[in-house]
């Protein structure tokens, strides 16, 4: 057991999002991710979840990170850090992409958002905010200004099929007419200047919403306002991580991690070799002649819910890998997974076995998502 002394260490070294009074004023149940106090659910995770597939909900991710990168040469770095091509890019768009490292791995996730040509935003994840840091920085030689602004700005995503009739309420920009991975920089909820990115991580549409911290409890509380009559409701990282899992989106330190092939991770997609850029030789190598193991989606047979290190085996009980993420699905009903098995186990149809404390039970590997949209 932790002494009184010690859980107050921990818990002044947890870094807080602006609005963190607000979110325990609400009732959340707030609990330490990725050095910061989150808020996990207000209510249930199952009633959170239902929320944003069926209407609308808010989470409140300001624990993410945000770099800004201006210059010339800022392109030239990017290109030069990322798997993706961002010169495909235009003004106002957005892409996925991964930072990978030089062993082979991956430094961390992100979202590259494009504002002209010679300014560009960094989305990364909170877990990862130094280390992304220090190493674009490592690879900033032609004096690109990087500005870190994650501590001052919060992030809102307003998700479900009720976001854009709530959000439409607050701004004179025509919502609709924003394509997914698209961004418009203008007018909201009494704000001049707010980010609204047709982007998320759970499949069911809406928006996620970028304000300066000055502005966020009056952001928030508008936004409510305009979805009370979409029974609009504040939703924690737990309905977040059950709804992403349904779509088969990655997590960082579960499903990719620094030691995990992008290639083995399914993000050849992402993955462009039309420019040089860290270990570029060495993926494309991967990506050519393959790669030992995959990471493939898995539903229950018997029921059972798969949790994170369980071993995957074959029908002789032989170990062919390990989850990485699990969870009952709240859409389906049943437990669902992600994890990496040797190639000839990824196939879908394949039946697996997700070893269950004691117990063997059947799973079969399925193509994502496990949800359609």
């Amino acid at each position: 057991m932790l002494t009184f002394v010690e859980q107050n260490e921990i818990e002044m070294e947890l870094k807080k999002v602006a609005l963190n009074d607000l979110h325990e004023s609400l009732g959340a149940k707030m609990v330490p991710f990725a050095g910061y106090n989150m808020p996990v659910r207000y209510t249930s995770d199952i009633e959170e979840h239902n929320t944003v597939r069926n209407g609308v909900g808010v989470f409140d991710v300001s624990h993410m990170g945000e770099f800004v990168l201006e210059g010339p040469d800022a392109l030239d770095l990017i290109q030069r850090v990322t798997s993706n091509d961002a010169s495909k890019l235009v003004d106002g768009q957005a892409q996925y992409s991964y930072l990978p490292n030089d062993k082979g791995g991956i430094v961390d996730d992100l979202l590259v958002y494009r504002f002209n040509e010679q300014k560009y935003m960094l989305v990364v994840n909170a877990s990862n905010i130094e280390k992304d840091w220090e190493w674009i920085s490592r690879f900033n030689h032609k004096g690109v200004s990087m500005r870190n602004v994650s501590d001052s700005h919060s992030l809102f995503a307003v998700q479900g099929p009720k976001a854009v009739a709530t959000l439409q309420k607050l701004t004179s920009v025509d919502l609709s007419s924003i394509k997914f991975y698209n961004f418009v920089v203008g007018p909201m909820a009494g704000v001049e200047y707010v980010i609204i990115s047709a982007t998320g991580y759970t499949g069911a549409g809406g928006f996620e919403i970028y304000v300066h911290n000055d502005h966020a409890e009056s952001v928030w509380k508008q936004i409510f306002e305009a979805g009370a009559e979409f029974d609009i409701k504040p939703i924690g990282l737990g309905a977040r991580d059950t709804l992403r899992l349904e779509m088969g989106y990655c997590l960082y330190g579960n499903d990719i991690t620094d030691e995990t092939s992008p290639i083995a991770a399914g993000l050849g997609w992402v993955t462009k070799f039309t420019k040089e850029f860290t270990n570029s030789e060495a993926i494309q190598k991967q990506k050519e002649e393959g790669v030992p193991t995959r990471l493939i989606a898995f539903k229950m047979i018997d029921k059972g819910i798969p949790r994170s290190h369980y071993e995957l085996m074959d029908a002789e009980e032989n170990v062919i890998g390990e989850v990485t993420s699990g969870s009952m699905s709240p859409t389906l009903g049943i437990g669902i997974g992600l994890g990496y098995v040797k190639k000839e186990f990824s196939k879908a149809g394949t039946e697996i076995h997700v070893a269950v404390r004691n117990r063997r039970l059947k799973a079969e590997v399925v193509k994502l998502p496990f949800v359609q949209k």
